[in-house]
């Protein structure tokens, strides 16, 4: 049998976070509406061109783990 184990944890996300307020500005809906119906507050996104990618992201969690 195999003896594997979990011997860290990591993660990374993007700096850029979005709040429902931004999302509001932009569409119609409200902090409110969304926090009500998903139970979200904020996400996050990567800006363009900012160099990370989901390998580069997976790379710097990974390296978090370690």
């Amino acid at each position: 049998m195999y003896n594997s184990k979990i011997s860290g944890l990591g993660m990374y996300v993007p700096e850029n976070i979005v709040t429902n307020d931004d999302l509001s500005k932009i569409m119609e809906t409200s902090d409110n509406w969304i926090i009500e119906r998903t139970g979200i507050k904020e996400r996050r996104h990567i800006k363009k061109g900012d160099g990370n990618t989901t390998a580069i992201m997976g790379v710097k969690a990974a390296n978090i783990a370690m």
